[in-house]
């Protein structure tokens, strides 16, 4: 029965991609069949759990009892649930909402009092949208706030931001009548819950079985049992030294285009900028620039702010350098190029800019060449570089200006006057050779940006010290080839070593074990770090899911090193294709503020749990990749090594799919709190779904007894583990939807 209701959710899944979502909710979400395919499904595993008295255990008992109860929530939501949308203007009272094309009458009368936009300090990135309505009920008023997770709620009637009026006198909230659904959804959530926290610790289980036979303790008792490893000597270089190693090339080289001397420049990167809806140092823009346009982060041995502030003050010059790298034949043709970079001269001759027959055709190399050649136009004028703040009494709000920007009318003069020219008077100095009268310039401008802009709208000086250390100490791609190569490495001879009975010798073992620990430290310090210069948990793209989830896979491998085998190679090669993966998606991802929708720790909660699982089942999937090798070698010829292996990984399958099962549930109650629904048939929501189906029956072995088989449940993790990869990734690039952004 489970298995049909996969095939369906797989097929409904692309039906949504090719037909859109009211077609497949219509026509297979919702559809009379699919329901009764639910139906029958919870039917059957409680005839089942009768018939073998599994109610004995209460736990299992109740783990499956559980989804019956969500499951009855869900249908109890879909037949007599109410969700819609109200529109409210100031001065407007509203006593019914739209549903669909209908209208529905609501107990009692709604009036928007005001909207308001919150914004990050001294910025114009949105922090909160806040609606404050009142709400009339047969004389009784009330007003109540409805912004982003964060709930109105009268008469079991549930309010929710939605959308605002661009005149800001208007406001579209969400609205969700379903009392008994989301109660009963939600008792289901708390069983399972407490369901899974206390199935390990329930005797006669075969987890306990496996447990006993293996002789695996539990996670705390590992670390604490370590005392090798905890003493060894974990002494390591940062790599990001090796990356900017990677990057730097021989200093003082006679081609290098005229800058400014380093301690002028790195002035320069202190400076605060409004870039990228925040307010960050110059040496971010500096480093953002240099990688866009040449590929890496520094150039023929300048640093970033050398190359900013050469384009800035020496033009002429650097625009014959040929920095601007060029992807694409025919771009590289039309601009009469035979490298793989371009000087900003070769885009223009005969005062015609040579791409527009390629920009026409929409072709995506001549656009990013485009992009780039408009990139340095906007450093040359000055239209990039926000660093003056400003507010006035006609316009309070903190706003930042570049020195060829129009200024608010009301702007007192001396305000005017150091936004207009002190950035003359510096590169003035500058080609006078004042290089301390320049440096003392800058000093006063960013001293400046302190008492205009207000110590509350500005990163601390820490903060701002930790960005600057964070972005010249890249460690990315040094350490994602030398996890992938060393992980590929280790894993190769430690599959040999297992054929063969060879017992892993302890300068090995302790060698791989001080090469992940380093790896586990590295990955601490740069989440660390991004999250204390974001403010947040680093979970909001794709970048930092992928580093995560390279962080979680070390920290599995050193819980788990002294009683599985496999452990420490099988982490080091993940942590090198998660974090190859992470390079490749954005070569690292500019630091931004969160969404409002995605301030919320559920939101943290919901891809910590995620990451936690898909890093256990990667190092399953290893542990079937190392069985089958030694099987096809001739080194398993008894299957004896083979089902040591499976007993390992089905004992890391149960944390795995209780993590699954938790994630996708947390992920539901941050979205009923954000969007008013717990579950949208999002492809990514359908996707963690069918891989937590498809992972749920190898644990129910005792009636799907193929799975006893070692081999057979070697391969079938394997190929499982097809649809971890689809869910994180073909989602992305083929399905689209809400969650595209992880």
């Amino acid at each position: 029965m489970l298995g049909s209701l996969v095939v369906v959710l797989i097929v409904a899944s692309f039906i949504e991609k090719l037909y859109g979502s009211d077609v497949a909710s219509r026509y297979v979400y919702t559809a009379p069949y699919t329901i009764g395919l639910w139906a029958a499904a919870v039917i059957s595993a409680l005839v089942y759990i009768v018939k073998v008295r599994a109610y004995r255990q209460l736990a299992t008992f109740v783990l499956h009892f559980s989804f019956a109860v969500i499951l009855l929530g869900a249908m109890i939501t879909h037949i007599w649930g109410e969700q819609g949308t109200l529109h409210l203007r100031q001065g407007h009272v509203e006593n019914s909402f739209r549903v669909g094309d209908a209208d529905a009458a609501l107990p009692f009368e709604v009036s928007l009092v005001d909207f308001q936009t919150e914004y990050y300090p001294g910025t114009r990135a949105p922090m909160d949208f806040l609606s404050r309505i009142r709400i009339d009920d047969h004389g009784v008023s009330d007003t109540a706030v409805v912004s982003m997770n964060h709930i109105a709620t009268h008469r079991h009637y549930r309010f929710y931001q939605s959308g605002f009026d661009s005149d800001m006198l208007g406001a579209t909230l969400s609205v969700s009548h379903d009392p008994a659904g989301i109660a009963v959804t939600y008792c289901g959530y708390a069983m399972l819950l407490l369901s899974m926290l206390t199935f390990f610790f329930q005797k006669r289980t075969h987890f306990r079985s496996i447990w006993r036979k293996t002789f695996v303790m539990t996670a705390l008792l590992t670390l604490f049992a370590a005392p090798g490893m905890a003493q060894t000597d974990t002494t390591y270089r940062h790599p990001g030294l090796i990356a900017s190693g990677q990057d730097v090339e021989p200093s003082g080289g006679t081609n290098a285009p005229k800058a400014l001397q380093r301690g002028l420049a790195k002035s320069f990167g202190n400076l605060y900028v409004y870039y990228n809806d925040r307010v960050c140092p110059l040496s971010t823009l500096a480093r953002d620039f240099t990688l866009k346009l040449y590929g890496k982060t520094y150039y023929k041995g300048l640093t970033p702010e050398q190359v900013l502030t050469g384009w800035l003050f020496y033009y002429d010059e650097w625009k014959r350098e040929p920095m601007v790298k060029i992807k694409g034949g025919e771009v590289r043709r039309k601009l009469g190029v035979q490298g793989k970079y371009a000087s900003l001269e070769d885009f223009v001759a005969g005062g015609k800019y040579k791409l527009e027959d390629l920009l026409s055709a929409n072709d995506k190399n001549a656009r990013a060449a485009d992009e780039k050649f408009n990139l340095i136009s906007m450093v040359s004028m000055g239209t990039l570089f926000k660093i003056y703040p400003c507010s006035t009494q006609a316009q309070p709000q903190l706003t930042w200006y570049s020195w060829v920007d129009r200024l608010p009318a009301d702007v007192d003069y001396e305000q005017w006057n150091v936004i207009k020219n002190s950035m003359n008077e510096v590169a003035y100095d500058i080609l006078q050779g004042h290089n301390v009268a320049a440096d003392k310039m800058l000093r006063n401008l960013r001293r400046y940006q302190r008492q205009h802009a207000g110590a509350a709208n500005l990163p601390t000086d820490q903060r701002i010290r930790a960005e600057q250390f964070y972005y010249r100490h890249e460690f990315t791609k040094p350490l994602a080839m030398l996890c992938a190569t060393l992980g590929l490495l280790l894993f190769l001879l430690y599959v040999v070593l297992l054929s063969r009975g060879i017992e892993r010798p302890m300068w090995l073992r302790i060698c791989t074990a001080v090469v992940l620990a380093a790896v586990f430290v590295v990955l601490t310090v740069y989440l660390s770090l991004r999250a204390y210069i974001s403010g947040h948990a680093p979970m909001s793209n794709g970048h930092e899911t992928m580093q995560f989830l390279a962080w979680c896979t070390a920290f599995a491998g050193l819980v788990m090193e002294r009683r599985v085998y496999m452990a420490l190679p099988s982490s080091i090669l993940v942590c090198g294709m998660t974090l190859m993966v992470s390079m490749m998606s954005a070569a690292n991802p500019q630091i931004t503020n969160l969404m409002p929708v995605l301030q919320s720790p559920l939101l943290s909660v919901h891809v910590a749990v995620i990451m936690l699982s898909y890093s256990l089942l990667a190092l399953i999937m290893l542990n079937g990749v190392a069985a089958v090798a030694m099987r096809l070698s001739g080194g398993d010829a008894d299957g004896e090594k083979s089902a040591k292996l499976a007993d390992i990984s089905r004992l890391m399958l149960y944390p795995a799919v209780f993590c699954l099962a938790a994630g996708i549930f947390v992920g539901a109650v941050w979205a009923n709190i954000s969007w008013g629904r717990y579950w949208g048939w999002d492809p990514k929501e359908v996707w963690a779904l069918i891989t937590m189906l498809v992972y749920a029956f190898p644990l129910h072995s005792n009636s799907l007894s193929i799975f006893r088989k070692p081999m057979f449940f070697h391969v079938y993790v394997m190929l499982a583990f097809l649809s971890v990869l689809f869910t994180y990734f073909g989602v992305n690039f083929l399905l689209g939807g809400m969650h595209s952004y992880a």
